[in-house]
C-alpha cells in the first residue's frame, strides 16, 4: 500500500451533519430575532469552524459581542442536538473497517469544535479511529497544517505514507500545507466543479472507490 495513515475531515467527508447544523443554527438565530437560512445557504457557511459559521450567518453589522453570544448559545444547543439527524455517509463504516483491517492507522482532523468531534466519533465510529482531533484553543484551524502534523508525529508516520481526505477547498489547502497527498470526495458539501477549480488533484466518487485507492 502506498499509504499507512489516512486522516479524514469530519463534516461532509465521513458524516452528513448538515441537517443538524442547519436546525441548530436556525434555532439560535430565531431566539435572537435574526433571519433564518436554508440548508443550501448553511452548506456554503461551513468548513472553517463554528465561530466562522456564526459570523457568516448573522446579519451584516452584528456586533462582536452579539456574535459571541450567539456562538455560545449555538454551542450549547448543538451539543445536545448534534446527533438528531446526523448519519455516516453510505459505505463509510465499511470503508474504515476494511482499511483498518489491512493495517491502516486512521485519524480525524476537523475545524469543528473538539467537544462535538469527540462526541460524534464516539457515537458513530467507536473504535475506528486511532486519534480524533477537533478545534482546540492554542492550535490554529485548518488550513494550518499544525493539527495534521501533530497526528503524524503522535502516530510516528512520515508524510509520504500519509493521505488527507476531505470534501472542501480547506482540506485541499490543509494537505498542501502539511506536505501530504489529498483525496477529495464529492459526496459532501462541495461539488466536483468547485473542487477542481480549487486545485483538487484526485477526486473520489464513493466509499468503495476510496477503499480501492487506499488499498492499492
Amino acid at each position: 500500500m502506498k499509504y499507512k495513515l489516512a486522516i479524514f475531515d469530519l463534516d461532509g467527508t465521513i458524516l452528513d451533519t448538515l441537517d443538524d447544523l442547519t436546525d441548530s443554527l436556525n434555532h439560535v438565530l430565531a431566539e435572537n430575532c435574526y433571519g433564518l437560512h436554508t440548508k443550501e445557504e448553511v452548506r456554503g457557511f461551513v468548513g472553517n469552524g463554528i465561530h466562522k459559521l456564526i459570523e457568516r450567518a448573522v446579519p451584516t453589522g452584528t456586533s462582536p459581542n452579539d456574535i459571541e453570544n450567539v456562538y455560545i448559545e449555538f454551542s450549547a444547543y448543538y451539543k445536545i442536538h448534534c446527533t438528531d439527524k446526523t448519519k455516516p455517509y453510505e459505505g463509510i463504516e465499511d470503508m474504515l473497517t476494511k482499511i483498518r483491517g489491512a493495517g491502516y492507522k486512521t485519524a480525524v482532523v476537523s475545524n469543528k469544535a473538539d467537544f462535538a468531534v469527540q462526541a460524534l466519533c464516539n457515537v458513530y465510529f467507536e473504535g475506528l479511529f486511532d486519534l480524533v482531533r477537533g478545534e482546540q484553543k492554542g492550535t490554529p484551524k485548518k488550513p494550518s497544517p499544525e493539527a495534521v502534523n501533530a497526528i503524524m508525529e503522535k502516530l510516528n508516520m512520515p508524510r509520504d505514507e500519509t493521505v488527507y481526505i476531505g470534501d472542501s477547498e480547506v482540506d485541499i489547502l490543509t494537505a498542501a500545507n502539511a506536505g501530504v497527498d489529498c483525496l477529495s470526495v464529492v459526496w459532501g458539501f462541495k461539488d466536483r466543479e468547485f473542487l477542481i477549480k480549487n486545485g483538487a488533484s484526485r477526486i473520489v466518487d464513493d466509499a468503495s472507490e476510496l477503499v480501492d485507492i487506499l488499498l492499492l
